[in-house]
């Protein structure tokens, strides 16, 4: 994010990322693996799942990378 001043008023830029991958709530992944969201969460927290937060804190998932996982390629992650 910047911040510049022009004529005495404050502007914000946000930089986005491609919005190119698709992203999986918890509750979404949760739903493929037939697991609990909180389980999701966990996955994350030790390194087994790639997170994204959003600009609330709320974590996404990549679902390529989830999709990759759920066909049995853990090389997704390590990579």
């Amino acid at each position: 994010m910047t911040f510049s001043q022009k004529g005495g008023t404050t502007m914000t830029t946000v930089r986005h990322r491609p919005e190119s991958e698709a992203l999986l709530t918890p509750s979404e992944v949760a739903t493929l693996f037939r697991v609990d969201p909180k389980t999701v969460t966990r996955w994350a927290k030790a390194g087994k799942l790639t997170s994204i937060r959003t600009l609330g804190g709320h974590r996404r998932y990549r679902e390529s990378e989830v999709r990759s996982l759920l066909d049995g390629n853990t090389a997704a992650v390590e990579g």
